[in-house]
């Protein structure tokens, strides 16, 4: 005969309830971080894009498709001509849709120093999403390959 005079409903209950009382904890734990939650996933998803699409197709030196390879010319004209064109391009890229508008920044920092960029300038209280890639940019003319950084944000 036991004396202790604890039963199996009773133990079963109160581990019922502790472990009740731990989950909530941890879900109310969870909701109180919600408001700082960010859309950068979303903004870093349309960055890789747009990187993609400006690297492999528009500014290629070869065919489309070729990875990493840009061919200076293209690029100095896509840099020159960017600021002016902006609304061309947002459109382009997709960033300026009926309910929600981005805004895109474009940045090329090349071996010997020279900085491209292009866009808007960047806020300073805004999700930005950004894609760096590293590039080699090829003159057609002397066949010259150099290193480059190419960064793209949208916000």
């Amino acid at each position: 005969m036991d004396d202790n005079g604890q039963m199996h409903v009773d133990y079963l209950l109160g581990i019922a309830i502790f472990l009740v009382s731990i989950i909530f904890v941890f879900s109310y734990a969870a909701g109180l971080f919600t408001p700082f939650k960010s859309n950068s996933d979303e903004v870093t998803l349309l960055a890789d894009r747009i990187s993609i699409n400006i690297v492999e197709q528009t500014l290629g030196a070869y065919e489309p498709g070729t990875s990493n390879i840009l061919n200076d010319t293209k690029t100095r004209d896509f840099f020159s001509g960017f600021n002016a064109d902006y609304e061309y391009i947002i459109d382009h890229f997709g960033l300026n849709g009926t309910y929600l508008r981005y805004d895109l920044n474009v940045t090329m920092q090349k071996s010997d120093g020279t900085i491209y960029s292009a866009g808007k300038e960047l806020p300073m209280r805004e999700n930005i999403g950004q894609t760096k890639r590293v590039v080699l940019l090829r003159d057609e003319n002397s066949g010259n390959v150099q290193n480059a950084i190419f960064s793209v944000r949208v916000w």
